[in-house]
């Protein structure tokens, strides 16, 4: 499993609305992030809207690709859409540390 972690800035006069948002997450959406191959996905947010997202997936590519080709995806992106600055646009960071990687390669 790849670790992905990622940001994108949600607009600061909206993060209370963001967060009433994804205290109840549509079940067809949690549904169709599983299956797409979604794991241990979380959201964190910060006080001036930085959102940083982490996950776990075989290809992140096409984890992408299989929730862009459901219905409840679209809708859900366009109810969102409104929350974002620079649109829905992924930072994808590179890892550059991992504790238990190093502590592996001592042993």
């Amino acid at each position: 499993m790849r670790r992905v972690c990622f940001t994108l800035q949600v607009k600061p006069d909206r993060l209370d609305e963001y967060r009433r948002r994804h205290a109840h997450v549509w079940p067809e959406m949690l549904a169709a992030l599983r299956d797409a191959g979604w794991h241990d996905y979380s959201l964190f947010l910060r006080d001036d809207g930085l959102l940083v997202g982490y996950l776990l997936t075989e290809d992140f590519a096409a984890a992408q690709a299989a929730m862009d080709a459901t219905d409840v995806d679209r809708r859900w992106q366009a109810e969102m859409a409104e929350f974002f600055i620079n649109g829905r646009h992924f930072v994808v960071l590179d890892e550059v540390f991992n504790l238990d990687h190093q502590l592996g390669a001592l042993q």
